[in-house]
């Protein structure tokens, strides 16, 4: 395993992280800000408590897997994409280094720079609302596993996309509305019996029902199944991702 290319790479990653700071970690601040007096002020004083949670707490986790899902994509879809924009990624190929190591550079500088977002977002939660979390350690692997595995899928998206403007399809149109509709504000059991059936088969429902489970001990669906569900996506990812450098598609175009 050549280390110093992975490094090589993180590090690069990282620096052009830290040079827009105020973009990346700001943004979310501002944003989730935003989310507490709207959701939080408007919709929690109508609604006082949800699974025995307050409204506020209640959507913490749903914010934060909003923020981590859609930055974990975004910043390895650009983190691979900008290489075939400019070009230099055939110097990437050509040098001694393998697939392996490429994708541990990249989705690993992704994963940090998400998680990093998520637990600055957690941070700024304890200025709105009183949050106790029953399960620390679940949380931050939960939170980690969310980073990985999103990270994977954007690294996939930027090898996908041919333009800038298509890399933004697939996480404004397709994920963030599945997320918004997983119950990221809402308990899926306040949903009538036909519409809980189908948000069953919306994907992010597993990974925002973990998550608030390491917060609050409970959840719409079965940790088991949660963890079954990102292990699952995550391996298919894994498996997209070696048959893209297997084959060469819309890397060697």
């Amino acid at each position: 395993m050549n280390w110093r290319a992975i490094a090589a790479i993180f590090k690069y990653e990282m620096n052009r992280f830290v040079r827009t700071w105020k973009q990346s970690l700001v943004s979310p601040v501002i944003s989730t800000s935003l989310y507490f007096v709207v959701f939080g002020s408007a919709i929690g004083s109508r609604i006082d408590q949800v699974e025995g949670v307050s409204y506020g707490a209640f959507i913490v986790p749903g914010l934060i897997m909003l923020t981590v899902i859609i930055q974990s994509i975004m910043n390895a879809s650009f983190g691979i994409h900008f290489p075939k924009f400019m070009g230099t990624i055939f110097e990437l190929l050509s040098a001694p280094v393998s697939y392996v190591e490429i994708v541990l550079g990249y989705v690993g500088a992704a994963a940090m720079k998400s998680l990093l977002i998520g637990l600055v977002i957690l941070g700024t939660s304890y200025f709105f609302v009183d949050l106790t979390i029953a399960h620390p350690l679940a949380m931050i692997a939960f939170l980690l596993l969310t980073c990985i595995s999103f990270s994977l899928f954007g690294f996939i998206v930027g090898i996908w996309a041919k333009n800038f403007e298509q890399m933004q399809i697939i996480p404004m149109m397709v994920v963030t509305p599945l997320i918004f509709l997983g119950g990221s504000f809402y308990s899926i059991s306040m949903l009538p019996p036909f519409w809980q059936t189908v948000t069953l088969f919306n994907p992010v429902v597993y990974l925002v029902s973990g998550f608030r489970w390491a917060f609050y001990d409970t959840a719409d669906v079965p940790i088991g199944l949660s963890l079954i569900a990102i292990c699952i996506f995550t391996g298919i990812c894994l498996f997209i991702v070696s048959w893209i450098f297997r084959t060469g598609w819309r890397i060697r175009d």
